[in-house]
């Protein structure tokens, strides 16, 4: 007996030092876990920022109206943050039944949902509900990484408790929407909506509402662009049974939804009017850096006309066609502009920016006759062949040539003595003896047109055609007199911009793309400010758009029905062709547009003989300008004034109708680097006159006039060469 006392109390007092031992344990378990939470919680970010940090967000390109996404310029994620009250309500309670069904009654964890998130895991169910609260899926992704730690888990804890403590449930629920990734690059509710329904969040129905909640719990497995869409339907009807069970919906909604069909948009990355927008991206990233386009969450507006866009799209793939079977010429662009403003209102680089180059297997940049991708508007140099005469003919106008100054269309030789011979041609080979600028600008006669750029100045008609807006031109290209037939490589989309000039009655405005852009916070950041300025004035221009409208004057060259000509809506237009036909253009313009079109081949291979501008890019221009009058107003060109004066000034120097103008230094014409008190004035015969003027009291001048219909120029031949002799031209 004695000896069982002593080993009960024995074992008793074990037990009592055991149980010390386990207090004392315990104790230091619980000061340790307290330490340590102390550390941790003061290692936590400030959970006040979650507010007010910065989110990255997707940059948006529209068309002029904001109504129409060209292009969602994003890096990794597409996103667009939105208030609480852009997002339906409909998908709110359908994450809260999905996700969080105790969010509203919860302080930031449930211990509920940890139990049965454990449970889950033992058991290996992936499909069960995860064991993080709504705020603790917001801090974790606001805050924290992804990596499944203890460590990581007790954080999340902790801040879900403090963000509890200092937000509204609302609050919470809706930076979580912003922020929760559904698939397909798409973050947030707002930008979820749109890949999949292609509407705001605001505008979900029940049923598309509970099939984006659906997808949270695995997007990229239950992705509506995958192969597992039984399985989401079957989880987008348990979010719906889930609703009504919580009290958010009834079952005659429930119903409803249950019976409807969904439709989701293309998988595909949305890109219209690419060429316009990889513009347009480029110049973002020029103002903002490349590294911050796609995720500043910018709202651009630009100037596209999305309408006139892609009927210009469909026209052009259709005429390069149509040229590449009959003219072999691969390729098309066009560019459309506003010329009172500058807005740049359509633009297609290409015939098509995704098809592949042709021919197959060439090497791009050299060798492809096609390059979607490259934007022959934009980036292109090729010559812009007769379309360039304007320029010079204005040139010459200004100094004080008229359209019915008279020149010869004969075989010249423009060479220096001992050079290399340059006789050009005109393109039907025929020669029309004298003949007006007004007839030979209309007419597109190249040889009277070398005569009007010799006597307006290469230099000063190459400093025109910057003003005009034409960057790739300088006085140190070696065009020479070939400037005034192409000779010199341009961009499309400035030729359009310098016709704009003369469109505008002569007043300049750059072209631009962007009209303002607004950052994420719906504040406007930039917006473009026209600055128009007289580059020419109204006269000249007036003249130049008289000659280049008028069906008649061009008749004799192009018919009276061709491309060029509108029934009853006023057009002035210019063709051009290049040597051996590499590239065909036409550009023309009313008052309120102007179109420019070019076709040929990227690699420079030449069409056929009969591409020419306005068999090959007529059909397209008329096409486009018909489709852009449908939404303008046909506004008749103001005419130019009566010529009246009978003296052209040079250098300050007064020219008489029956002279021309001599440097004393050279014998030569006088041109525009003669000294004032170097020029003289000679007397010609008025029927050999290269600078025969209107009368002063016949201001319409004499009518157009044909070699051999009149008696007085039956030996204009040779007295033009007596005169090129006497003069060394």
């Amino acid at each position: 007996m004695n000896i069982l006392k002593k080993i009960k109390r024995g074992a008793s007092r074990n037990k009592s030092l055991f149980f010390v031992l386990f207090l004392f344990v315990l104790s230091i378990c619980l000061i340790s876990t307290l330490v340590f939470l102390v550390y941790l919680a003061k290692t936590l970010p400030d959970p006040s920022q979650i507010i007010s940090r910065s989110i990255t967000q997707s940059t948006k390109i529209y068309d002029r109206t904001g109504k129409v996404l060209l292009y969602d310029v994003h890096n990794e994620e597409k996103r667009t943050v939105v208030n609480s009250e852009d997002i339906n309500q409909f998908l709110k309670d359908a994450i809260v039944a999905a996700e969080d069904d105790s969010f509203y009654s919860h302080s930031g964890i449930s211990m509920s949902s940890i139990i049965r998130a454990a449970l889950s895991d033992i058991a290996n169910k992936n499909m069960g509900q995860g064991g993080s609260t709504i705020t603790q899926q917001l801090v974790k992704n606001a805050f924290l990484s992804p990596e499944k730690t203890i460590i990581r888990k007790i954080k999340e804890a902790l801040l879900a408790i403090q963000i509890e403590k200092r937000f509204s449930k609302e609050e919470i629920l809706t930076m979580y929407l912003n922020q929760v990734p559904f698939g397909s690059n798409s973050y947030g509710a707002e930008a979820a909506s749109l890949t999949f329904f292609n509407k705001n969040a605001k505008d979900l129905n029940l049923n598309e509402a509970a099939l984006l909640a659906s997808l949270i719990k695995a997007p990229s497995y239950f992705s509506p662009h995958g192969t597992h869409l039984p399985e989401l339907f079957n989880r987008k009807d348990y979010v719906l049974n889930r609703m009504e069970e919580l009290g958010f919906i009834n079952e005659k909604q429930k119903s409803k939804a249950l019976s409807e069909k969904i439709g989701f948009t293309q998988p595909t990355e949305s890109l219209l009017a690419p060429h316009f927008v990889l513009e347009i991206k480029n110049q973002l990233e020029k103002m903002f850096g490349a590294s911050q386009v796609d995720q500043l969450g910018l709202k651009v507006y630009t100037t596209l006309d999305y309408n006139l866009q892609k009927n210009a799209e469909k026209i052009v793939l259709e005429g390069a066609q149509r040229n590449e079977e009959v003219y072999n010429a691969y390729n098309a662009a066009m560019v459309a502009e506003n010329p009172k403003t500058g807005e740049i209102l359509a633009l297609v680089g290409s015939k098509n920016y995704f098809a592949p180059s042709l021919p197959l297997n060439c090497t791009p940049g050299k060798s492809c006759k096609f390059e979607g991708n490259f934007s022959v508007a934009t980036q292109g140099l090729r010559q812009p062949g007769s379309s360039f005469k304007p320029i010079a003919y204005s040139e010459a106008f200004i100094k004080g040539y008229t359209p019915n100054t008279i020149l010869f269309d004969a075989p010249i030789n423009f060479a220096e003595e001992g050079s290399i011979p340059y006789m050009p041609k005109n393109y039907d080979l025929q020669f029309r003896g004298p003949v007006t600028m007004r007839n030979s600008l209309s007419q597109s006669l190249n040889v009277p047109s070398v005569e009007t750029l010799y006597l307006a100045g290469v230099n000063d008609t190459i400093k025109l055609a910057n003003s005009l807006g034409i960057s790739t031109i300088n006085t140190d290209s070696q065009c020479g007199l070939s400037l005034v037939l192409g000779g010199c490589e341009i961009k499309l989309i400035e030729m359009v911009q310098a016709y704009g000039v003369f469109a505008n009655d002569g007043i300049g405005s750059p072209y631009f793309m962007i009209q303002k852009i607004m950052d994420s916070k719906n504040q406007t950041i930039f917006e473009y400010k026209t600055s128009s300025q007289k580059v020419v004035e109204p006269q000249i221009a007036r003249e130049i758009t008289d000659i280049l409208s008028d069906n008649f004057a061009r008749a004799p060259m192009f018919g009276l029905n061709s491309y060029l000509y509108f029934q009853d809506i006023p057009v002035a237009a210019k063709t051009g062709t290049t040597d051996n036909n590499r590239d065909a253009w036409l550009i023309g313009y009313t008052p309120e547009i102007v179109v420019g079109v070019w076709t040929g081949n990227n690699n420079g291979d030449s069409m056929t003989k009969e591409g020419a501008g306005i068999s090959a890019a007529g059909p397209i221009f008329h096409k486009i300008i018909l489709s852009a009058l449908e939404n303008l107003p046909h506004t008749n060109f103001a005419p130019p004034d009566p010529i009246l004066s009978t003296k052209p000034i040079l250098n300050g120097v007064a020219v008489q109708k029956n002279t021309i103008l001599i440097d004393k230094r050279t014998g030569k014409v006088a041109d525009e680097n003669t000294p004032p008190d170097q020029i003289e004035e000679k007397i010609v015969n008025e029927m050999h006159n290269i600078l025969y003027y209107v009368r002063k009291e016949d201001p319409q001048g004499p009518p157009p006039i044909n070699p051999g219909s009149d008696p007085q120029f039956d030996n204009w031949e040779k007295g033009l060469t007596e005169w090129l002799s006497a003069h060394s031209y």
